[in-house]
């Protein structure tokens, strides 16, 4: 197993490894790491959370033209050509599809303790100062502007608004990141959340102070 598990490690390295949008290898191998630690804590099948961390971008639809369920049918193929069981290649592919943030008032689908993990994991990445990194990196990706005052945030009701919508990066903080604190599953990452959301509320403070040349 721990050679499967390796050879896939290479394949998504090998797979990411000129992404500059902030889904690189490294923000996988962060959600693969988060994800064994909340394992640990909360149970769940490892195998499968380690499968559905190092596979949970494998074709995301932020960065494959929109295709939602796209990841699912990357990961089985590649699962199935290392001979993985059946029952798992079940469980990482549900997770994989199921993974994604769909808009601030769509509910997230709840499929498993191992979904729930690496959707925590993969959440705990996007806010932070890693996620504020990331934040830009992206916006950046997608020749999106840095700050627009007089662009609203949307507080998206489906995911065709959500992948849609043009905005600027910090609406991204309210239509998505400063949510997700109260939209982590497990105990573990909820603890973890705490620090990280009020590292971003300090940052948007700080940053329409420097916006706005208050300097006293």
């Amino acid at each position: 197993m721990v050679h499967k598990i390796n050879l896939i490690i290479d394949k998504i390295q090998n797979h990411f490894i000129n992404d500059t949008s902030g889904h690189d290898w490294f923000h996988i191998l962060r959600v693969y790491k988060l994800s064994q630690y909340i394992q640990s804590h909360e149970g769940g099948d490892e195998i499968v959370v380690q499968l559905g961390a190092l596979l949970h971008d494998i074709s995301d639809h932020k960065l494959n033209g929109g295709l939602l369920n796209d990841g699912g049918v990357v990961a089985r193929q590649l699962l199935e050509e290392l001979d993985f069981d059946a029952e798992t290649i079940e469980k990482v592919v549900l997770l994989v599809d199921n993974i994604s943030y769909k808009g601030a008032l769509v509910q997230d689908k709840i499929i498993s303790l191992e979904q729930q993990i690496v959707q925590d994991a993969d959440r705990l990445d996007a806010i932070g100062a890693i996620g504020i990194a990331r934040a830009f990196a992206y916006g950046g990706s997608k020749n999106r502007p840095m700050f627009t005052p007089d662009f609203s945030p949307e507080m998206h009701s489906s995911f065709e608004q959500y992948a849609h919508a043009e905005s600027h990066t910090i609406n991204h903080f309210y239509e998505k990141l400063l949510l997700l604190k109260d939209r982590m599953h497990t105990e573990t990452a909820k603890r973890i959340a705490e620090k990280r959301h009020r590292l971003m509320e300090e940052f948007l403070d700080n940053f329409y102070n420097e916006w706005n040349t208050e300097l006293e």
